[in-house]
């Protein structure tokens, strides 16, 4: 059956205490609703997002990765609630799948089982351990009776743990027939989607709750659930790798991202954090290092180490404290306290503690390219753009200021300067 998907994301999101709209609320580097959106488009390409409070920079958002998005406006002063979001709502499909935009754990399968069954509505429900303030399902003999919102909920009617995911699909046909149906006659003044059980049961029509997850149902409304889930997510990241093959060695500790990608037999050690688009190939990142959308392939990186982006590092080591950015490194080592910036190194090249690629002016970024077989003694500065062929040995304390020929020793100090007895005149009592 062709679906048309509806988004709800106006709300004020008070709770999380920002000057960010909470569905821009990053998990795993991405915001909230671009979760929810990733598993929306795997069901249909007919979807829709609901938005009111700062709608241009949610929009914005959206559009930049979903761009056939539709994007519709709440009136959220006259027309508050979830039923109020709908009201310019129509469907050019048979059916509306209702999600939230605060909910980025779903997965697209779960949301298969409301659509694929022969039920005029179907609502997603689980059995929770704390109902918080969930709407409670009141459920008799198999059938759905109502939804209780927690406001309007008695003593014992809060102690139901059958809870309302927030999450439905509805035939077109009936929601256009009740949707005006909806008042605001509640406690809280609002248009409740959760009317629809009611009136969908009025006109005898078929409705079934589907028992999902709850952790993957959650809705985040503040910090605290967003540290959960960002948790919840994180461990399903890492089981998927580990099932893979990979080692991580103490994974609660470590940090994943969503476009990370491991090939072949890698480890991980603990706090450790890889972002972005980073590639890991055959390689053992050691403790406590960072790696931002970078290519490490058959090599070992750490520990304290940093690949900033757009680095490619190949049959090379890179030991603590060494930092790299946009670098291209092969069969190269790095042992200890060095920063490799805007550079490309090649095999057999030793960098000695303590270099330093000088790339930066103030104005312009500059590249240094050292060819094969090159030893860089410890304490160098590479003055870029300079250029160090093959066969090269660059003597400890050396600022490098130009191009260097094959076979070359480069030396460039202060003349050594002794004043005897210097320290006993200065300091003399």
């Amino acid at each position: 059956m062709k679906t048309s998907i509806l988004i709800l994301a106006a709300g004020l999101g008070t709770r999380m205490k920002s000057q960010k709209p909470k569905v821009l609320q990053e998990l795993c580097q991405k915001s909230m609703i671009l979760h929810i959106l990733e598993k929306a488009y795997e069901l249909s390409d007919d979807v829709s997002v609901v938005l009111s409070h700062q709608k241009e920079l949610v929009e914005k958002e959206i559009l930049s990765f979903f761009p056939k998005t539709k994007i519709l406006e709440q009136d959220l002063q006259n027309y508050p609630g979830t039923a109020g979001a709908l009201k310019n709502f129509k469907s050019s499909k048979e059916k509306v799948l209702i999600l939230c935009g605060d909910m980025p754990l779903v997965e697209s399968e779960s949301l298969k089982q409301l659509l694929q069954n022969d039920a005029d509505l179907s609502l997603a429900v689980f059995r929770a351990k704390d109902a918080k303030t969930y709407g409670r399902v009141l459920i008799e003999n198999d059938r759905v009776e109502k939804i209780i919102e927690f406001k309007d909920a008695n003593e014992k009617e809060r102690l139901i743990n059958i809870c309302n995911a927030g999450v439905y699909a509805i035939k077109s046909k009936l929601l256009s027939e009740i949707l005006p149906l909806i008042d605001n006659n509640n406690a809280a003044k609002e248009y409740y989607l959760t009317d629809m059980i009611a009136l969908a049961k009025d006109k005898n029509k078929i409705i079934k709750a589907i028992y999902v997850d709850e952790n993957e149902f959650m809705g985040i409304n503040d910090k605290f659930e967003l540290s959960i889930a960002e948790n919840l997510m994180q461990e399903k990241i890492k089981k998927h790798w580990m099932k893979q093959g990979v080692i991580f060695h103490s994974p609660h500790s470590t940090f994943i991202g969503l476009d990370v990608k491991f090939v072949g037999e890698c480890e991980v050690y603990e706090n450790v954090r890889i972002e972005g688009k980073s590639k890991i190939v055959n390689s053992v990142i050691k403790s406590s290092s960072v790696i931002e959308n970078s290519i490490v392939e058959n090599s070992d990186v750490g520990p304290l180490a940093h690949l900033r982006p757009n680095c490619e590092i190949k049959n090379t080591h890179i030991g603590n404290f060494v930092e790299c950015k946009n670098a291209k490194l092969n069969t190269v080592k790095a042992g200890h306290l060095s920063y490799l910036g805007d550079c490309e190194i090649d095999s057999g090249t030793n960098i000695g503690c303590g270099t330093i690629t000088c790339n930066y002016d103030g104005i312009k970024k500059h590249k240094t390219i050292i060819g094969k077989n090159v030893f860089v003694g410890s304490d160098t500065q590479f003055i870029a753009p300079v250029n160090i062929e093959n066969d090269v040995i660059i003597a400890a304390g050396s600022s490098v200021d130009c191009n260097v020929s094959s076979g070359s020793l480069f030396i460039n100090r202060a003349n050594r300067k002794v004043v005897k007895d210097y320290f006993y005149k200065k300091f003399k009592k």
